[in-house]
């Protein structure tokens, strides 16, 4: 194998590592936005309003993600009124698309990690907030979302991993991410053991990072408290 190939292009592939990045980065904190209030939602004691994030979360954990950046990439394009409306500039970008959905995918399957943090907290937490009188609304600022928090950390924290891994479906359509890049480079080189060898150790790199920075989050959030362990939803 010829690793020189690895070298002349290793900044390419930089170039495609950020771009994953910043696909991962602004779908995890858009997901993580909508993620709350539909976890909120889903432990709701009324029937019809669980009912309706139930719906989503089934849609988006149930079907595959590369059917889903098709759904979005190539099916909006397919109406008049959606090329005709304000949001036709965004949706004909791949770039967004991409972020579309991705978003609404990781905003389902953390929506469920919240949940399941939420309800992991000890019954007696909940009813010592009201003991003090604190009105729902405190409850959850003060005591029940800091201590969800905590325990969302390690879930949390391997599902943007598996956001990483799957933001190399974005090269389905023609996006230079860390994959592209790398399929772009073979394309050229015809050297895809070494360039996709490169490409899996900036993959790893980049997990590894992540993995510690939340460690040291977990750590620090957790010093004082007992951790509790959620399930993670499987994406396969």
């Amino acid at each position: 194998m010829d690793f020189s190939v690895v070298v002349e292009y290793f900044p390419r592939l930089l170039e495609g590592a950020w771009v994953s990045l910043q696909l991962v980065l602004i779908s995890i904190v858009l997901g993580g936005v909508f993620a709350l209030p539909i976890a909120l939602a889903r432990i709701s004691p009324v029937a019809w309003i669980r009912a309706v994030p139930f719906a989503y979360i089934f849609f988006f954990r149930g079907t595959p993600l590369l059917v889903q950046i098709f759904l979005v990439y190539y099916g909006a394009s397919q109406f008049d009124a959606v090329r005709e409306s304000f949001l036709w500039p965004i949706l004909r970008e791949p770039f967004w698309c991409a972020i579309i959905a991705f978003t609404l995918n990781t905003s389902a399957y953390t929506a469920e990690i919240f949940r399941g943090a939420i309800q992991a907290i000890p019954q007696g937490e909940v009813e010592a907030c009201k003991v003090i009188g604190m009105t729902k609304f405190q409850m959850y600022r003060r005591v029940l979302l800091p201590r969800a928090f905590g325990i969302v950390l390690p879930a949390y924290g391997n599902e943007i991993i598996l956001m990483l891994k799957g933001s190399a479906l974005a090269s389905t359509i023609t996006i230079l991410d860390l994959t592209g890049m790398a399929r772009t480079i073979i394309a050229r080189t015809y050297t895809p053991m070494e360039i996709f060898l490169a490409a899996g150790a900036i993959y790893l790199v980049i997990s590894i990072v992540i993995i510690a920075i939340f460690r040291q989050i977990e750590q620090r959030q957790n010093r004082y408290l007992g951790t509790l362990s959620i399930k993670v939803p499987d994406k396969g």
